[in-house]
Parts: C-alpha cells; structure tokens; sequence
C-alpha cells in the first residue's frame, strides 16, 4: 500500500531496451472470443447462464457468438504473426472439455485447442494456456460452485485432462485467472457470474479457489514435462490511502488483505494474514473451512506470479459527512448499487483519482504498476514476474478510409511499458508482457460496447482492422524497445 504520487516513473530511462529474452505477447479469453457456444459437446458455463438472464449485461449482450475465433482461429492466429508476437495466451473452455465439470474429456472440445495450439507453433508463437477464466460449468455451480468445496478437486481432474493433451506442445501453464474476480465479483458483489451476492459465500469460494489452484498445480505437476512452467494471474490490487491520517491507512489495511493478500497469502506465503482472518471472522467460520493439509497444498511452489494491473486503487475511512468526488466500496468501478466485492469493507470510500481515464471509467496511472511490482518483489524475492494483463479500452471508431486512429491507446501502453521497464531497471525480474486484448471482444456484464483490443472487429461482419496501436505495438516487439516519443 503506498500514497498516491505522480511524475516519472522510477528510473524509468535507465534501461534503452528490454531484456533479451523478454516475451511478448497478447491475450484473450475463451468466453469472450470463440462463440459456438452449442458446438461439438460444449454446455452451458455460469457465463452463458448469466449473460442471458434479462438485467445482467449491457444491451443483454451474450458471448453466443463473440468474434467467432472457434471458426476464426486460423486468421487470427496469422494476426498474431503480422505483430510478431511471441506468445499468445488463451483460455481453455472447461465445458467445451468437460461438459459437465465431471468424468472424460470430450475429445472434440480438446481438438479444438489441439488445432490451435499447432496454428500457434507453425506461425513461431508460444502458447500458453489459462485453465480457467471464469467460465465454469453450469452443472457445477448447480451443486455449489466455488463456495463448494468439491469444485476445487473437479478442477484439479479436468487440469489433468487438458495437461494430458495439450502438455507434449504447451510449455506455459497458468491455473486461475483472476480468482478476485472469480469469488467477489462473482459471490460478493454479484455483477459477474453467477451473480450472488454474499460475503460467505464469496469467502468460501475465495479459499476453494486457491484450493483449487494447489490441486491443479500438483496436477499439472505430475502430467506435464519438468520443464514446464506453471503460474497464477492475479489481478493485484495497488492499494493507496488517500492521506496519511490512520484511518485512511487502515482502511487501505482492510482493502489490501480482502483483495490482495487473500490470495498471495496462502498461494506464496503459506497461510492466510492474521490481520484478514480477524476482519471477516464474522463472516466466515475459518477453522471449519479451512482443513488439515489446505494450506500446504495451496502453497505448491509456481515458476512465474502472473501479475493483471489496469489502475491503481484509493481508499479513505467512512467520514462523518458526504465526500465529494467518493464512492462506497459497493461503487469501485465493480457496478453501481450492487454489494460491496469487498467482504466486511461497506464503510470504506473509494476516491477517483483526477486525471485522463479510459472509456471504462478508470483513471490512468502506470505509476501503479511500477508500485506493485516493486512491492512483490520485495516481499517474494527470487519470484519471476510476468504481465499478463495491462491494457485500455477506448472509444474506438473505423474512419470513413478504413482506419482505427487509437493514440489514446499508444500512451497509455507507452506509459505502462515504460512503468516494466523502470522496474526492470530497478532489479524486478519480469519475464514478459501480455497486452489485453488480441482484438475487441464480449467484455463481460458490459457486453460490446467496449473496446480493448489492437485488432477493431466489426461485430455484424466479424471484420478484423489493425488500430494504429496494433501497428506501433509491432514495432516495439520488432525493437525490444519502445519507439521514440511521436513514432
């Protein structure tokens, strides 16, 4: 947690160029782009479930057909060979495998990403595979979902299944995507999937998450070549008190341990924070969910912490009064009106920081990002670190010439290169960078109206249009280096 600042990023032109071996890359997710949604064995996720229940998204936009990238891939992944990406990091449909959440593979599921995953290799990109971006089976949330414990050993069964296919070409493994997400935004605050709202229950899916993730990575372990690297994708939290004063401060305390250190406490230190603990006790009975044995196997050693960072986070204590320019925890740019994804914070603000925003509403600031990962280096040294999430959505339009004209977007990606690289520079091991996203897509409960990627996709004809920002991104992978300021 640090106070809010702004100028250069530190030390941020020491270092000309990246390392290298840096990766670079791109990243989607399954529900997002593949559509046939009913094709080849594929069930309802909670995301289908959600997504067509009248109320829950923008417009009452579906993923049913996304950007068609199931019968797209092939251009797509030519796409991703024009920007001379490295890597391309994708999630894996876990109905679309396993329909049900449980027994075999549907071999037709995994061909799909048999196929992609020799696209991938042809064109000279490394794939590296997401087991699960939030797109769970119907039927298991059916019997409980994430609050339920069971889920945690299905995923760890359908873990084997993928590794088992795909592990022989796949040399990059993350379990979870965004488990925050996944538990407070799904259970907590109920605007995701499958839309609860309820701290326990967001708590208990909290803890079988990363149960879960220990059993995948033990799964993983035992199915996939000792080369392999397996990791998490943590959408951290850079939590900042908006003055010094000890209730600003504890109130980020609290934000901090709910948000952030419910999960890189058990997943790399090997338990949960006292300090947490203490703040949902009311909440949760701890004793009785966590079991003998949880925390030793939620602590599995990883080779790479996926790091997710759009902005940073300001946080204030409840003042007696109103505060201009604040908005509860139940606000947070996570949905107006709904619960608080924060279990046991309703009391604390949130402050919207002044300066440029993206159309989604959240401020700019790649100072946050050089914050956090110097914060995770210092306190898991030796820990390889990778971006695998930073980007902006804008309001982007095609020009009546057929052009996408982002400069918007080529800053902010400036900025935050830059902010990896000052880190860099500062001695933090970060072994690559994926840009959110590929192309535009199904942005969750805000349907299509924003846009986040490098390609434009024109949602009636399914066109594909490079951005510029697609262009200049190319070229910064094509230098290892960023352009000079006005390229």
């Amino acid at each position: 947690m640090t106070p809010p600042r702004t100028g250069p990023t530190p030390a941020a032109t020491a270092a000309p160029a990246f390392p290298a071996d840096f990766l670079w890359g791109a990243a989607t997710a399954a529900y997002q782009i593949e559509g046939a949604v009913d094709v080849d064995g594929r069930t309802p996720s909670i995301w289908d479930t959600f997504s067509r229940t009248p109320g829950r998204t923008a417009g009452g936009d579906t993923g049913d057909r996304a950007t068609e990238h199931y019968h797209r891939y092939r251009q797509d992944v030519r796409l991703m060979s024009e920007l001379g990406l490295g890597a391309y990091r994708f999630s894996v449909s876990w109905p679309r495998v396993q329909p049900t959440g449980r027994g075999p593979a549907v071999e037709r599921g995994l061909d799909f990403y048999r196929r992609l995953v020799d696209e991938l290799l042809e064109h000279g990109i490394e794939p590296a595979v997401t087991l699960y971006h939030w797109d769970l089976p119907q039927d298991l949330e059916d019997i409980g979902g994430w609050p339920n414990r069971n889920t945690a050993e299905r995923f760890a069964d359908y873990a084997t299944l993928v590794a088992e296919a795909l592990g022989d070409r796949v040399g990059i493994w993350t379990t979870l995507n965004e488990p925050w997400c996944s538990a407070f935004l799904g259970y907590g605050s109920g605007v995701h999937a499958p839309g609860r709202a309820d701290w326990t229950a967001a708590l208990r899916a909290a803890h079988h998450l990363n149960l879960g993730h220990g059993r995948a990575v033990e799964a993983l372990r035992a199915a996939l070549p000792r080369q392999a690297r397996i990791a998490v994708s943590l959408n951290l939290h850079e939590v900042r008190p908006l003055t010094g004063s000890a209730a600003d401060r504890e109130a980020a305390r609290r934000i901090d341990a709910v948000g952030n250190r419910v999960f890189t406490g058990p997943m790399l230190d090997g338990e949960y924070p006292a300090d947490l603990l203490l703040d949902t006790a009311r909440l949760v009975d701890w004793g009785e969910l966590i079991h003998e044995g949880d925390l030793a196997t939620i602590a599995r050693p990883i080779d790479v912490l996926g790091v997710n960072y759009y902005n940073p986070t300001v946080a204030s204590a409840l003042p007696e009064g109103p505060a201009p320019g604040a908005a509860t925890a139940s606000d947070a740019g996570h949905g107006d009106g709904a619960q608080s994804p924060f279990a046991g914070c309703a009391d604390v603000l949130f402050h919207r920081a002044p300066g440029p925003r993206t159309e989604m509403g959240w401020p700019i600031d790649p100072t946050g990002l050089t914050d956090l990962l110097l914060r995770l280096h210092r306190e898991h040294p030796g820990l390889p670190l990778m971006v695998t999430e930073n980007g902006a959505a804008f309001d982007d339009r095609v020009t009546p010439e057929g052009a996408v004209h982002d400069p918007q977007r080529i800053d902010y990606l400036r900025g935050h290169l830059d902010a990896v690289r000052g880190a860099i520079a500062a001695g933090v091991d970060v072994r690559g960078y994926f840009l959110w996203s590929l192309m535009d897509n199904f942005e969750w409960a805000y349907g299509y109206g924003k846009r986040f990627g490098l390609y434009y996709v024109d949602y009636d004809t399914q066109a594909r249009t490079a951005k510029d920002s697609a262009r200049w991104y190319a070229e910064v992978i094509r230098r290892n280096a960023l352009p000079d300021p006005g390229a």
